[in-house]
């Protein structure tokens, strides 16, 4: 059997771990799998081979750790986070701000307590809600 077949049964048996197993790292390592065969099918030799499967398995198993590690930092605040809290991101109109830069607001057809979570001196006028704190929105110029 040649080579490239053995790295192409290689990927598409990754391939079909990670579709059991719901890892993206096997998908990652299929990819190096498939740049083995792809330098097989150039015709390098067996250590060439191997050494740029090794290279591309590590390069992308280290950049999608890195990328999930940064996202799962952004995701870890469930209060600003809108796949829990569906008004995170809506609009709300802000008609004056107090001294502490509080606010009442209607959303949704209730008043809310708000405040300003924003840089500068709070304005009236359109805000995005950006979290929420217990039952209180906070609030970011539009």
């Amino acid at each position: 059997m040649q080579a490239a077949t053995l790295w192409w049964i290689l990927a598409g048996a990754l391939v079909i771990a990670e579709l059991t197993s719901g890892t993206f790292y096997l998908l990652m390592l299929a990819l190096a799998a498939s740049v083995g065969a792809l330098s097989a099918h150039v015709g390098l030799g067996a250590s060439t081979q191997i050494a740029l499967a090794a290279v591309t398995g590590a390069v992308a198993t280290s950049a999608w750790y890195l990328h999930r590690r940064r996202h799962r930092q952004e995701a870890t605040d469930p209060q600003a986070d809108r796949n829990v809290n569906l008004d995170i991101g809506d609009t709300v109109q802000v008609q004056q701000w107090d001294d502490q830069g509080r606010t009442q607001v209607q959303h949704r057809g209730a008043p809310w307590s708000a405040r300003f979570v924003g840089t500068g001196t709070p304005q009236p006028g359109p805000h995005r809600i950006q979290s929420l704190s217990g039952n209180i929105l906070e609030l970011v110029p539009h």
